[in-house]
């Protein structure tokens, strides 16, 4: 099934990354956010940004990525400290995502999960040495 974003063109959900960061600052989701909109639309306004959530309850933050609609490479980012990553997309789709990510970040594969035409992909992202 094809959707249309923002602009009205196509695109195909294959080209959709659902992003869900876990573990850091909103200070620290707000870079990798940052990040992925260098690389690619996102189905968030740029000023929609993390904001920290009252309770004893973990926070996650959630946006989607567009691959298809590329726009630069990414230069390396600063963390306070490690952040957990869920990808989940079309295998082609979350590859080109991790692979933004790794031009800004240190990353490392914690789990994955694979289906038919999509892939869960576990990460912790860390700033470079």
């Amino acid at each position: 099934m094809n959707g249309t974003d923002r602009t009205g063109e196509e695109h195909r959900p294959a080209d959709e990354v659902v992003v869900a960061l876990s573990g850091g600052a909103k200070e620290d989701a707000r870079e990798v956010f940052g990040v992925l909109r260098t690389a690619y639309g996102c189905d968030r306004a740029a000023d929609d940004v993390p904001q920290e959530v009252a309770g004893d309850r973990p926070t996650v933050w959630i946006a989607t990525f567009d691959v298809s609609d590329v726009r630069a490479k990414p230069r390396p980012a600063r963390l306070t400290a490690p952040v957990a990553a869920t990808l989940q997309g079309g295998y082609a789709a979350v590859e080109s995502l991790r692979g933004s990510l790794a031009s800004a970040f240190a990353v490392r594969v914690v789990g994955t999960a694979s289906g038919d035409q999509e892939e869960e992909l576990q990460l912790r992202l860390e700033s470079r040495p």
